[in-house]
Formats: C-alpha cells, structure tokens, sequence
C-alpha cells in the first residue's frame, strides 16, 4: 500500500445524507461505478456543498475529527475513479462518502 506523504491540506468532495439508508444507496451507486462522483453527489448529498459535492479547500484542524481523520488518510483520486471511504463516516451532521482530489 503506498505511503501517503503528511499534508496539512486536502481538496475535499463528499456527500453527506442524515439517513443511514440514504448514504447507503449512494455508496451502492459509486460501488457499481454507474456515475462519477460529482453526480452522485449532486443526486445525494443534503448539503449546500457547492455542484458536485466540493468543499474546496480544507486545512487540518476545520474539519470535524471523523470526518478529518478520513479526509487525510485518503490517497488523491479523480471523480471519474474515486477512492473513497468504504463505511459511511458519522459525524453530528449525519453520514458522509469522502473522496479526496489533492493533498498539500
């Protein structure tokens, strides 16, 4: 497995449904590769994150401790092919798919 270099910041997409069952189908949908991460995104996701589930972006420390603990063990993949956590990550805002585009 390779090696991810220490970052301080992460270009982040997610997609975040406050039901359990919800984020599910969407996982089950970039599972089967049927649409890139964008569009599930914009299909799924319940915030007000800008087109395509982008969150920019963040620096260590701004984001909740899940959700940033993940955010930074993930490698740099592209919505087309997206590495992305594989169990939903729960925070107070409800459950997330995480996918990273860069690392600084």
């Amino acid at each position: 497995e390779q090696k991810l270099k220490p970052a301080n910041s992460v270009v982040v997409r997610h997609i975040l449904c406050e039901k359990h069952g919800k984020i599910i189908e969407a996982m089950g949908k970039l599972d089967k590769k049927e649409l890139p991460f964008d569009k599930v995104a914009e299909l799924y996701s319940e915030d007000k994150a800008k087109k395509g589930g982008s969150l920019g972006s963040m620096a260590r420390g701004s984001m909740v401790g899940p959700f940033q603990d993940v955010a930074f063990a993930l490698p740099p993949s592209t919505c087309n092919k997206p590495i992305y956590n594989k169990e939903p990550v729960k925070t107070k805002f409800g459950y997330h798919i995480i996918m990273v585009e860069s690392r600084k």
